[in-house]
Parts: structure tokens; C-alpha cells; sequence
């Protein structure tokens, strides 16, 4: 029969077992070391009792009297014995030079040879030891009676080790009933503590400890996605690699407060939130990060998970992708518009206008054909000309237009790599949807010509107001230059430095990533951006971006100018 593995104790109960076996250890250590020294003690207090009471008697006038008296047994008798009840020792000896006893508590003693050394005595020295005498082990004193400078006699007087063990063991009685009242009470204290202590550790050993230990580094440096713990002070308690990574920390972020790391006021405000926060988006100078956070809680707030997801990527093949859906819409639109002017050439044919027709097309072709050289012309990059024209169709759909001004010119080839196309793509694109959203108000634009009629200007009719968009697109002096001007309303100068904080729009909710996204490119550009009054009287926004040398990614934050 094959037994089951026994589960080893938890660590809880390991600690508990070890903390009761060592305060078991201490208080018997204890006992054992308290039993010798007052044994010690008890011996050297019988020594000096017997020391005493000797010299007492040995000095005593009337002791020598009765030694050198016919029979000194009929009077130093009595007076031992009371002596030696009254002293507590166990007896009191008086006896001859030779060792012949004259007084004993035994009566049948009396007359016999003392049981021990008396030569130290015999010669004038007072002296202890232990020895065994008539009543069992004892310790001892002797010393001499003198008179006239003569040894005359010597009294012994001792305590039998029995009665020193009678005390010793009162006293350890005593100790020993402490000692357990210790241990019952360490004991009980080891259980509370270790109780609690198993609620922390969920019962696990050592060995499965350990192991949670090893997996959970394994695991916190293995995910690519950033992980931050955050303890009931908002300091950062434990940081991963991805973590430091995409927020930009070192190492010695650990202990630091949350507020302290110098990160973008809406990413901070989530990370010491109280609320969880779910898949928002948050920007830094380089990233767009979408942030988790969940709080620990188990009876009292412990701190905080969040989690980190790099959008960046992601961020930059949405832009491209919604520049691809803008090429889409603004074939579409010209699709549409060439086939209304397609209908009307027809039309104008079948109606027998055929030199009315020829003027229509030719003055449509010319109008499409000269954006199109303008842009192709001026901008070599392809991204950027294929960006510019469906802008443009975009912007004509809502009644805007695009135009490029003739300083423009980038020739192909001249973009660096640190300076991607996605990059220019971020930045002209979102610059000019903002311009043709603002330009497109109703009420906005800039003055235009009165209308003519026959070459004459018709002098009731107002001066209609256009909706305009400038792009201004150039590359010199090592630098290149994107200016995007539009004739909306513009930007109040109040506003102006928080027009390019992520979640600030005029537009309402789920907004304002745009400008947000401008900023951090020229960041990774090393560049900066400018906010203007533009010709118009709406925003102009100029963006400087390095061709060669740029400044390292993370040296600055974008010079924001309004």
C-alpha cells in the first residue's frame, strides 16, 4: 500500500513549533542555570554560617574554661546543642587536639574521632570543606581555640549537604512554576502571533513560498506590458521592466511618490486615483500609453495595480489608417464630382452646346490638374503630396479650400530616419483636419472679391466670405517647416496653452487627441510648435522640426509657444 505524501507544515506552523521549542530551550536553560547558581549560593551561605557560628564558639571565654575543665563534656554539651539550634547549623563539634569529640548532636558520638582534616586547625588556621561525616556530607568549618597562644582545643561546625538540597529544592519549585507560567504565556503568544501570521502567508510553507517568489519575478520580467504596484501611499513599491520603460524611470523609482516622478498631470491624476480606471488613453512626451488601474483591497485600502499597454504603434497605424480612409472619401468625392461634371458635359451635347460643353470640361480639367501640379511640384516626398491632395478633396467636399503657398517646396529624399513619414503624416494631417474643421463654421472665413458681372463689379452684391486653409510645406536651413493657418475663429488666448493637452476640444466629449499627438511627434523630432494668430484672424499653428542632429528622444519636451 503506497502511503499519501505528507504536505509539509506551513510556515506559520514551522515558526510556531520552532518559537515554542526555543522559548522551551531559554526558560529550561534558564531553570537549569537559576538551579546551579543557587545551589553555588546556597553552599558558600552554609560555609559562612558554619564559618561564623565556629568562630563564635572557638572564641567564646567560656568555651576554653570548660576545655580545660576535669569534664568538658558535662558543660559544653548543652551548650552546643542550644547553639546549634539557635544558629540553624546541623552541629556544632567541640573536640580535643587529637580529634576526640567532646560534643556531637549524637550522643553516642561524644568520645569518638572527629570524622575529617584538623590539621590546618591544629596548627592555628582557620579552614572550610566538604566532607563526609557522621550525619552524611557536609560542609564544614574548623578552627582553633586558643589560649595563652596555645591550641587548647578545636570546634567544627557544619551543615549537611541534605539540608542545603532541602532548600535549593524549595527554590526550585518555586522557579520551576515560573518557568511554566513563562512558557504557557509564550506559548500562547507564539499562537496569536502565528496565527495571524498564517492569515498572511494563506497557509503556505516555505518551499511554496519561495516558489511563488521565483514565478512572480519570472513573470513580472517576462511581460512585455508594463506593471506598477503602488502602496497605500501612492509610492511606487514594485516596477517592472516595461513599466520603467514606457514611463521613462530608473530603478530608484522604487519608494517614490507617484507625484513625484514628473509625469503628465492626467497620468498622474490616474495613477492616484481612488476610483479604477479601465483601458484609458494617456499621453507622455513619447507615448500614448492606455492605462489599467484596479485598487488592492482586503479590509483596508493596500495600494494600487496598474497595468500599462503601449498604443503608440498602434496610435500611428490608426492615423495612417484613418489617412488611407481620407484618400478613400476623397476619391469617392471625386469619383462623384466627375461624374456630375461628366453628366453635365453630356448633357450639354446632347442639347447641341458642344463649345459650351469643351469650355466646361477644359475649365474643370485645368482646376484639378493645377492643385495637382502644384503639389506634385513643390512636395517631392510622396507621403506628404499624397497626404496634401486628399486633404484638399477632402476640404473642397466640405466647402474649404486648401491651398499650398508657393515658398512650399521638400524635396524627395531629404527626411531623415529619425524623422518618419508616419511622424509628418501625425502632424500635417491632424493639423490640417483641425484647420478644415475650423475653418468649415458657418460664419468663419476671409473676405473675398466682390462678384463681377460683364467685368463691371455688381454693386449690390455682398462680399461673400470663403473658407480657406493655407499649408505652408518647406525644408531649409537644416529644418523643416509645416505651418497650417485656417480662417476659423481661432483659439483664445486663455486656451492657448491647453490646447494641447490631451482631452481639450471645443467639440465635446471623446475629443482633443489630435493636437496631443502633433506635440509628442515633434517631441520624438526634437522639434517644436508654435501657436499664432494666423492671416486670417484663425489659429496658425508652426512646427520646426530638425533635418540633421536632432536633439536626443527624452533630452527636452517640445518648445509649446502661444
Amino acid at each position: 500500500m503506497r502511503l499519501p505524501l505528507l504536505r509539509p507544515r506551513s510556515l506559520a506552523g514551522q515558526l510556531f513549533a520552532m518559537q515554542v521549542v526555543l522559548v522551551a530551550a531559554i526558560v529550561a536553560g534558564c531553570a537549569v542555570f537559576a538551579y546551579v547558581t543557587d545551589r553555588a549560593q546556597a553552599e558558600e551561605t552554609a560555609r559562612r554560617q558554619s564559618t561564623a557560628t565556629a568562630t563564635a564558639v572557638a572564641k567564646a571565654p567560656s568555651v576554653a574554661e570548660a576545655v580545660r575543665s576535669a569534664d568538658p563534656t558535662a558543660t559544653l554539651q548543652p551548650y552546643a546543642e542550644a547553639l546549634r539550634r539557635e544558629s540553624g547549623v546541623t552541629f556544632v563539634v567541640v573536640m580535643a587536639t587529637d580529634g576526640t569529640r567532646w560534643t556531637h548532636p549524637e550522643p553516642d558520638e561524644i568520645g569518638r574521632t572527629y570524622l575529617g582534616h584538623i590539621e590546618p586547625a591544629v596548627a592555628g588556621r582557620t579552614f572550610s570543606e566538604t566532607h563526609m561525616g557522621v550525619l552524611g556530607p557536609s560542609v564544614r568549618t574548623v578552627t582553633p581555640v586558643v589560649a595563652d597562644g596555645e591550641v587548647i582545643a578545636l570546634v567544627s561546625a557544619g551543615i549537611t549537604i541534605e539540608r542545603i538540597s532541602a532548600q535549593v529544592r524549595e527554590q526550585v519549585t518555586a522557579l520551576l512554576v515560573m518557568a511554566g507560567a513563562a512558557l504557557a504565556l509564550g506559548g500562547v503568544g507564539t499562537y496569536v502571533i502565528n496565527a495571524r501570521l498564517r492569515r498572511h502567508t494563506k497557509g503556505m510553507n516555505a518551499a511554496e513560498l519561495s516558489r511563488m517568489h521565483d514565478y512572480h519575478e519570472a513573470a513580472l520580467h517576462a511581460v512585455r506590458e508594463g506593471l506598477v504596484m503602488l502602496d497605500g501611499q501612492r509610492r511606487i513599491a514594485l516596477i517592472n521592466d516595461g513599466a520603467r520603460d514606457l514611463l521613462g524611470v530608473g530603478e530608484e523609482a522604487v519608494g517614490t511618490s507617484v507625484a513625484d516622478l514628473g509625469l503628465p498631470t492626467s497620468l498622474t491624476g490616474a495613477l492616484l486615483s481612488s476610483e479604477p480606471r479601465v483601458d484609458e488613453l494617456h499621453l507622455t512626451a513619447e507615448r500614448v500609453l492606455v492605462v489599467s488601474t484596479r485598487p488592492v483591497i482586503g479590509g483596508e485600502r493596500r495600494g494600487t495595480v496598474v497595468t500599462l499597454r503601449d498604443h503608440t504603434e498602434l496610435q500611428a497605424l490608426s492615423g495612417e489608417l484613418d489617412s488611407e480612409r481620407c484618400f478613400t472619401q476623397a476619391l469617392r468625392s471625386q469619383a462623384h464630382e466627375a461624374a456630375n461634371r461628366l453628366h453635365t458635359v453630356v448633357s450639354l451635347i446632347e442639347l447641341g452646346r458642344s463649345d459650351e460643353a469643351v469650355r466646361f470640361a477644359t475649365a474643370e480639367l485645368e482646376l484639378a490638374q493645377a492643385l495637382t501640379d502644384r503639389v506634385v511640384d513643390a512636395v517631392a516626398e510622396p507621403v506628404l503630396a499624397a497626404l496634401l491632395l486628399g486633404k484638399a478633396a477632402q476640404a473642397n467636399e466640405r466647402g474649404v479650400e486648401l491651398v499650398l503657398t508657393d515658398d512650399s517646396h521638400i524635396d524627395d529624399g531629404l527626411l531623415p530616419p529619425t524623422l518618419p513619414p508616419r511622424d509628418l503624416v501625425t502632424i500635417l494631417g491632424n493639423l490640417i483636419d483641425n484647420a478644415v474643421e475650423a475653418a468649415s463654421d458657418p460664419g468663419s472665413g476671409w473676405p473675398a472679391p466682390p462678384r463681377q458681372r460683364d467685368g463691371e463689379p455688381e454693386p449690390d452684391a455682398p462680399a461673400l466670405l470663403r473658407a480657406r486653409v493655407t499649408v505652408t510645406a518647406r525644408a531649409d536651413a537644416g529644418e523643416l517647416l509645416v505651418r497650417v493657418a485656417d480662417s476659423g475663429p481661432g483659439v483664445r488666448a486663455e486656451d492657448s496653452a491647453a490646447v494641447f493637452e490631451r482631452g481639450w476640444s471645443t467639440r465635446g466629449a471623446g475629443r482633443g487627441l489630435g493636437l496631443a499627438l502633433v506635440r509628442q511627434a515633434a517631441h520624438r523630432a526634437g522639434g517644436t510648435v508654435v501657436l499664432a494668430q494666423g492671416p486670417y484672424g484663425g489659429a496658425e499653428f508652426t512646427v520646426r522640426l530638425p533635418l540633421r542632429c536632432p536633439a536626443p528622444s527624452g533630452a527636452r519636451s517640445p518648445e509649446v509657444v502661444a
